[in-house]
């Protein structure tokens, strides 16, 4: 399947819902989300109907985000029957880690290879106020769970934010090679809420080889991240930068909301509803979302938000 760019769209970031146990500044409001509708959001029927959807149209790897994916009571379920979709190759999931500690090995058992956990800051007092309510160690159990369960790959999350963590990316970094783990920096985006952040916390990700001069480039792994490893490191830094060197022209993703809209690109108000279609209706509509991806996001900064319209737990983070 491709778009009108001619870009091959193979990868499907599915939300499962909304909520989340924490409420990290940069992707929600405070005082959470108003609670929608059960009849508004997708069932579980309807997204196995949609990864289902995707498979026929050439999709081969699954995302399953939030949200929190982990506060979903039926989260084993889905990851189980999207894992026995013939055609998806790879089931993935993106999560705070909170719950791993009881989830991480029935998740891997239902099918889910590799799991992305989300981790700003190493220390306890800073952790607590960037999610407004969480605990450093609830984080780390869980990154431990993760190893422990063995997935094929872990990767950790940092949003990077002038001002904040800046000076924690040697820190950060050196996770690489006390586990193995991939440590990926990812630059702060200007999205609807936003979290308050003053013009300095948007840095680029050049930031991090600033302060990690021993860094050295590694392989690419075809994700969109720039690679780098530190000497002796068990795994590697990641540069992930859609504000300052965007990677539009090789996106090969979609993304579907928990409440049912297609999402040709992160940063555009355009969405297609799939909610109440049949799967074959669904693909059509997938196939008409993908020919409408924009060639790219246009510009983002503190002064130009993003055109989304949403917060990132309601679009799948």
């Amino acid at each position: 399947m491709r778009d009108g760019f001619g870009r091959e769209i193979t990868y499907l970031r599915l939300s499962v819902t909304e909520l989340c146990d924490l409420r990290c500044r940069y992707c929600m409001p405070e005082e959470g989300v108003c609670k929608k509708r059960h009849g508004d959001m997708l069932t579980e029927e309807e997204m196995i109907d949609a990864v289902e959807a995707a498979a026929s149209l050439g999709i081969a790897k699954l995302r399953v985000t939030g949200g929190e994916p982990l506060v979903k009571k039926n989260i084993l379920s889905i990851c189980r029957r999207a894992a026995a979709v013939p055609g998806i190759r790879e089931v993935c999931l993106t999560t705070n880690g909170t719950r791993l500690p009881e989830l991480a090995k029935p998740l891997r058992e239902a099918g889910v290879c590799r799991v992305n956990l989300s981790l700003d800051t190493l220390n306890a007092e800073k952790y607590a106020w960037i999610t407004r309510r969480g605990r450093l160690e609830d984080a780390l159990a869980g990154l431990r769970a993760a190893l422990d369960a063995g997935f094929e790959k872990v990767k950790v999350n940092a949003v990077l934010i002038g001002g904040f963590n800046d000076g924690e990316i040697p820190a950060l970094a050196e996770l690489t090679g006390k586990f193995p783990v991939d440590v990926r920096f990812i630059e702060l985006m200007p999205m609807a809420a936003g979290g308050d952040f003053p013009p300095s916390a948007y840095l680029g990700a050049d930031a991090v080889l600033r302060a990690l001069p021993e860094a050295e480039p590694a392989a690419g792994d075809g994700g969109v991240a720039r690679l780098y490893r530190l000497p002796g490191a068990l795994g590697n830094i990641g540069l992930i930068s859609p504000i300052s060197a965007h990677f539009c022209g090789g996106c090969d993703r979609i993304r579907l909301t928990a409440d049912g809209k297609l999402k040709p690109c992160l940063h555009s108000a355009a969405e297609y509803s799939i909610k109440g279609l049949t799967r074959e209706e669904m693909a059509e509509r997938m196939r008409a979302a993908v020919l409408a991806k924009p060639q790219w996001h246009g510009e983002l900064s503190f002064e130009v938000r993003s055109r989304a319209r949403r917060d990132m737990n309601e679009i799948g983070g």
